[in-house]
């Protein structure tokens, strides 16, 4: 799962877990690394106390001695001595000449090897080479650490007069013990931490994506075709209220726009309408002015046909008034929004209704129930079904051979589906998305506002219309709505 896949909040509780983590295991390295440096100093500063306080009984026993306090009398002067200092310090003790033979040790069992009796010329060098005189070498072995101190010891003249060797066995045992009862009580804190970690990763990442949320949902939730909200929020960080801000200026913006849009708009759509009922009112002017014209040149009060020559006149005229007022009628028609005057009534009775005025026998309706009650316009729904027969009717041409027209009815849930479908010549690919637009028509007559006037039916009763077409097949028009 990438990361720039995960949701901010998921961001966050992830983000604040791993600090977390990282904190628990850089505090407990720094705590190891503490120990072990402390383990190193204790040891190192106890070898120099042990050391020093050997030492200064040494000097106790030279000072006492009878012997003549020289190298090759160390042997007889400390033959009692080295061990009960020994067992005092809890410290083994060897002594060796300058030139580093074995003299004396105070273990028993010390294997007198080659090795042992003799040591390294580099431990010689650097302890003859240092101010100090003293030189300390650390080894392991048998998964123990130990430090050999050596150093000189002198005389009451300041002369050297043999090496003191100290090895010192660094027992980290109570140390470790110490150290893993600190980092168990440090898990258990830790422990604790991250459960309180994870429940303010979870309050702290809520409560940042919970504005992001809000603002995101009003975003999702923004149309042109509506007015929307905007954001009011109190208490917000600085960067989310500037979100914000910019939100709420782009919906001032954006309804100012959609107000100057829907104007236009309007204002083309009745220009364009304007146009239409201005050449659709002309059409049936230039025969009734033709007419008139041509009845007051020809008029003869002696003419003895004159009466059947003025009934043609007046005949004509009346044709061409009834056409504008058919045209005024329906212009009128689909100006008007459809009135929601709401009746419950049986769709599959209106629909027969509706379609009781067309004399066409291969028009078949069938419905899958006898009784589909709606709240719906009788009206409105008679004109939505008409409009749509007589169009397919006027898609048939009338030298089909098998024409057939078929409407039907179903139920999908609470939803009532009306299908009216024909096997005219169809709808080409160019006149699909114009179909519905006022005054859009591919006939010879008519205005092109049926489906236009049937989508601003359906859509006013929260339904929609859609249609699929072939060319040389037919069209089939689908119109869905509510039942309740």
């Amino acid at each position: 799962m990438r990361l720039n896949k995960l949701s901010l909040r998921v961001r966050i509780f992830f983000a604040m877990i791993l600090l977390v983590l990282i904190a628990s295991v850089l505090i407990a390295g720094v705590t190891i690394y503490q120990y072990n440096e402390e383990a190193r100093d204790y040891h190192k500063e106890r070898l120099e106390r042990k050391e020093t306080a050997i030492i200064r009984d040494i000097e106790y026993v030279l000072g006492k001695t009878s012997f003549e306090v020289i190298t090759e009398k160390l042997p007889f002067i400390f033959k009692d001595e080295i061990s009960r200092i020994a067992d005092i310090h809890s410290l083994r003790i060897n002594f060796y000449d300058l030139d580093g033979t074995l003299l004396l040790s105070s273990k028993p069992s010390f294997k007198t090897d080659s090795i042992t009796r003799c040591m390294d010329t580099n431990i010689l060098n650097n302890i003859s080479n240092t101010a100090e005189h003293r030189y300390v070498v650390k080894n392991e072995k048998n998964g123990e650490t130990f430090q050999s101190s050596y150093r000189y010891l002198f005389d009451e003249r300041s002369k050297p007069i043999a090496i003191l060797n100290l090895p010192y066995l660094e027992n980290d045992d109570f140390l470790n013990k110490e150290l893993n009862e600190f980092l168990e009580r440090l898990a258990y804190a830790y422990i604790f931490m991250m459960l309180i970690a994870i429940l303010l990763a979870l309050l702290l990442s809520k409560y940042i994506t919970r504005t992001l949320k809000t603002i995101s949902d009003k975003i999702n939730e923004t149309r042109l075709e509506k007015r929307n909200k905007r954001i009011e929020i109190s208490s917000s960080s600085e960067e989310i209220s500037t979100l914000i801000n910019s939100y709420n200026s782009m919906i001032d913006e954006l309804e100012e726009s959609a107000v100057k849009l829907a104007t236009n708009e309007r204002e083309q759509a009745w220009r364009e309408m304007a146009k239409q009922v201005a050449h659709e009112i002309k059409n049936p002017l230039t025969p009734m002015r033709l007419s008139v014209q041509s009845f007051q040149r020809k008029f003869d009060p002696q003419d003895e046909n004159i009466h059947q020559k003025l009934d043609e006149y007046t005949q004509t005229l009346i044709q061409q008034i009834d056409t504008m007022s058919s045209i005024a009628s329906a212009f009128s028609n689909f100006a008007k929004m459809p009135a929601q005057q709401n009746e419950t009534l049986n769709v599959v009775n209106i629909v027969k209704l509706g379609l009781d005025i067309f004399s066409e026998d291969y028009i078949i309706f069938s419905s899958e129930e006898d009784e589909i009650m709606v709240n719906f316009d009788r009206t409105q729904l008679i004109r939505v079904v008409t409009n749509l027969v007589k169009n397919g009717i006027q898609a048939i041409p009338e030298d089909q051979g098998n024409p057939r027209i078929e409407v039907k009815i179903i139920t999908e849930d609470q939803t009532v589906v009306l299908t009216v479908e024909d096997n005219g010549v169809g709808i080409s690919d160019e006149n699909k998305i114009k179909i519905f637009e006022p005054k859009f028509t591919t006939k010879s007559s008519g205005m092109g506002l049926g489906l236009a006037m049937v989508k601003n039916i359906v859509e006013t009763y929260k339904g929609n219309i859609t249609f699929t077409s072939q060319i040389g097949v037919g069209t089939a028009f689908t119109v869905r709505f509510p039942r309740k």
